[in-house]
């Protein structure tokens, strides 16, 4: 009986070792001259020998092209000199084995885990797959190991979970498939959130450059357009990244190839009438797609003699061997760039480009154009930056650091590019505008105010410029939608008490609902406030125009005899407060929720200093004045002491000091002074809030009478920084590393000194990046005797003799 078993065993394997078949397991094996083929009979594996070599290989190649085109091989550089190849499964691991002479491994799969039992299998689409058993899920996969092809469907690229890195690489000669130093592949630095890209080297030497994805094509590919041969995509996510095509005809073969020695990457298609490969497509195309060839800030323009110019604002380092067409050392700036005078400098605008080299860029794919022009001016080493995305009107932001490299001309299908001038180099339209800025931050005080109303409201009647209301008072035309006491009474319900939302500093806020069912947040000016009518004034006026998505909206006012009434849009969620100060609200705040607003504020405030129309202060950012709508996005509220500046870092004085205890920066609570690093402070209390879940106001850390902020800055210096985090984060965080950078970022916004503070720009930055942060110095308000005294509104504090403070009540909006 055994013998029998034995027979039928060994009868099965020899059998199957040549047979037509597409898989095999570990009863199976394929012998020199026997072959899987896949189910359509599409490609054949097997053992050859490439070209005039006598050497064994074991390749993949199509079944169905009569010219042996081979597109894998598993031994590239470990030949078998003879016939006694065997490809088979090893039963005790799972792993492929190819044995050789004398049966010793010459090539074999690396499995992690190991299952009980395995099988390989040829597909319909050239991919050599290695399952489990059991379960049929894929272990190993010829498509993660590339030889010179790239066929359809198979991704070229990085798996950011595994590490596999899938790159092509020419065979060496015709007669010797072991890698050349021709080589192809997507070149990325996660870390840094560089904007990947593909690349051809020679050797470790860059030969041509792809250009990066624009969400349409590749930018040094404008030829790249949807054909009747295949379609393309390119993937970029949190695990991949990659480039993919397919055909659109299964019937087409169609095939990417490294050529070593032409040095071609070029596309291939099977022509059946001709029996020959027909190409498709082939890069380098010409003189300007070889990398560099212009140096570092030259642009290649094919048809001009010479074909490599110098950008505008540029000149040849090396005037003599540029003459001489060598240009491999590039063009330099007409005029240097300060640093200094950074905020001086604009953009020059230069169209049909390809992108330049991507490898020293910073990537953003949600942030857009004019919050990207803030983030490369902020920056002095930022040289020029662009849309990530090209479709519709654009989206994403890329940043380029140092020189440019790699830049050419297209006549149509290129892309825009932004380049850091300076104001010397700009043409007049830019030259004006920044000229405009300067001039209105340089004003500054009333006629700053006038200016901004005249900016922001140009709309003016033409009859007449001063609104007469009912009550006789002339006011100001704010060129802002007007409701009708009525109309807000019907929708607040007579402002009942069920409708209150919560009550600021300045008055009570009531939710309303409109006729036409929308929902409205009414906030009614005390008329028992001796201040309110100023701040409302300023509130209507600042965030009238102000549009940005982490910014309250507007919706319009009410002015009717003593009733004064701002009209927004209705926030469902309330404010930040309502949630990161409550436990049982808290726990619905985790931490990928409390990034996002985080990051969303950073960006509101960024509006504020430098990308609106003026730069205003908020001076009373606080938990309690950011509101959250129905998806728990923030949006600032609240701009009743909110002022204009011009200038930076210029810091201006008031005799009058409003806003937060527990928020203030110390500068402005003590002496009045106030800046956008005064918000930064502000800014940098809120992460610490949220981060912790801990209010500042009031916090008194037992035994040793710190402060929010110096409890933190002691955790931190003593390395033990996730003693502070809030108790409901315990289990919410998978990126440790993303709570703790916040928690440094707050730390270097509350630091004493204003000029130790990062402004929002690099707040921002910080944010989105993985660079390494600074040591924060010492914070203000470390001990609790250190704060202001009081919290009332007209408190008057012990350590300042010349200021009045104005403090308003931390409570919720």
């Amino acid at each position: 009986m055994w013998a029998f078993t034995i027979i039928l065993v060994l009868s099965h394997f020899t059998a199957a070792s040549f047979a037509v078949i597409d898989t095999i397991n570990g009863f199976h094996a394929i012998n020199d001259g026997a072959n899987l083929v896949s189910e359509g009979a599409s490609f054949e594996l097997g053992f050859f020998s490439p070209g005039n070599s006598k050497n064994r290989y074991l390749g993949i190649w199509y079944k169905n092209v009569p010219v042996r085109t081979v597109v894998w091989v598993a031994n590239r550089c470990s030949p078998i000199n003879d016939s006694s190849g065997l490809l088979k499964i090893n039963n005790s691991n799972g792993n492929v084995m190819l044995l050789g002479q004398n049966k010793s491994v010459v090539w074999s799969t690396s499995l992690l885990k190991q299952p009980l039992k395995t099988k390989l299998q040829l597909l319909e689409s050239g991919d050599l797959v290695l399952r489990d058993e059991n379960s049929n899920t894929i272990l190993w996969r010829s498509f993660d190991y590339p030889s010179d092809t790239l066929l359809p469907d198979m991704k070229m690229g990085w798996d950011l979970r595994t590490g596999v890195k899938r790159r092509l690489s020419a065979w060496r000669s015709s007669d010797d498939p072991c890698p050349g130093d021709f080589t192809y592949g997507i070149e990325f630095n996660p870390k840094l959130h560089s904007f990947p890209e593909a690349y051809i080297r020679k050797g470790t030497a860059k030969f041509y450059r792809t250009g990066p994805w624009n969400g349409l094509r590749l930018s040094g590919s404008p030829e790249l357009r949807p054909n009747p041969l295949y379609d393309f995509n390119f993937v970029l996510n949190d695990d991949e990244v990659y480039y993919v095509y397919g055909l659109k005809n299964k019937s087409v073969i169609s095939r990417i190839v490294m050529n070593q020695t032409t040095s071609i990457r070029e596309r291939l298609t099977w022509i059946e009438a001709e029996q020959t490969w027909r190409r498709y497509s082939s890069v380098p195309r010409d003189d300007c797609d070889f990398y560099g060839v212009c140096g570092g800030n030259g642009n290649c323009i094919i048809g001009d003699n010479p074909i490599c110019q110098c950008l505008k604002g540029f000149k040849p380092k090396f005037q003599e061997k540029w003459n001489n067409m060598d240009w491999s050392h590039g063009c330099v700036r007409n005029v240097p760039l300060s640093c200094v005078d950074r905020y001086k400098d604009g953009f020059l605008k230069f169209s049909g480009v390809k992108l330049p080299d991507t490898t020293n860029t910073w990537l953003n794919k949600k942030m857009n154009l004019k919050d990207c022009r803030a983030i490369c001016l902020n920056n002095c080493s930022c040289m020029a930056y662009t849309n990530s995305d090209i479709r519709g009107d654009g989206s994403g932001c890329v940043i380029w650091f140092g020189d440019l490299i790699d830049i050419r001309q297209f006549p149509s299908g290129g892309q825009d590019i932004y380049i850091r001038m300076p104001y010397s180099e700009l043409g007049k339209s830019e030259r004006k505008l920044r000229v405009t800025l300067i001039v209105v931050a340089a004003i500054g005080g009333v006629s700053g105010i006038l200016l901004l109303i005249y900016c922001f409201y140009t709309r003016r009647r033409k009859d007449k410029n001063k609104a007469i209301h009912q009550n006789g008072r002339q006011e100001e035309d704010l060129e802002l939608p007007l409701f009708n006491l009525s109309t807000i009474i019907i929708a607040t319900d007579n402002f009942s008490a069920n409708n209150k939302l919560g009550e600021g500093g300045f008055g009570p806020v009531y939710r309303g609902t409109l006729e036409d069912g929308q929902e409205i947040a009414v906030k009614r000016l005390s008329m028992s406030s001796g201040q309110g009518v100023n701040e409302f004034k300023n509130e209507v006026k600042l965030i009238a125009k102000l549009q940005h998505r982490n910014l309250v909206k507007l919706l319009g006012c009410c002015i009717h005899g003593e009733e004064n009434l701002l009209v927004y849009e209705y926030m469902p969620n309330k404010s930040l407060d309502s949630f990161i100060f409550d436990q049982a609200q808290g726990k619905l705040l985790q931490w990928t929720k409390r990034y996002q607003i985080i990051c969303g504020i950073s960006r509101g405030l960024l509006y504020l200093h430098q990308d609106s129309r003026l730069r205003i202060i908020h001076r009373d950012l606080k938990a309690s004045n950011v509101l959250l709508d129905n998806e728990m996005n923030p949006k600032i509220s609240d701009f009743g002491l909110a002022r204009i500046v011009g200038g930076d870092q210029i810091e201006e004085k008031t005799n009058r000091v409003l806003g937060t205890y527990g928020y203030m920066a110390p500068e402005y609570a003590f002496d009045g002074l106030f800046s956008i690093k005064s918000d930064v402070f502000s800014f940098g209390i809120l992460v610490l809030e949220i981060v912790s879940g801990k209010k500042s106001r009031g916090f008194h850390h037992e035994n040793n009478g710190l402060t929010l902020i110096g409890h933190a800055w002691t955790l931190m210096k003593e390395g033990r920084p996730l003693e502070l985090l809030d108790e409901c984060l315990v289990s919410s965080y998978e990126n440790l590393g993303e709570v703790l950078r916040c928690f440094h970022i707050g730390l270097l916004c509350v630091q004493q000194s204003p000029a130790d503070r990062p402004n929002m720009a690099s707040v921002v930055l910080m944010l989105s990046s993985q660079n390494e942060l600074p040591q924060p110095k010492a914070p203000g308000y470390f001990l609790e005797k250190d704060s202001i005294k009081g919290d009332t509104s007209s408190s008057k504090p012990e350590l300042s003799s010349t200021n009045e403070m104005s403090i308003s009540l931390l409570e919720a909006r």
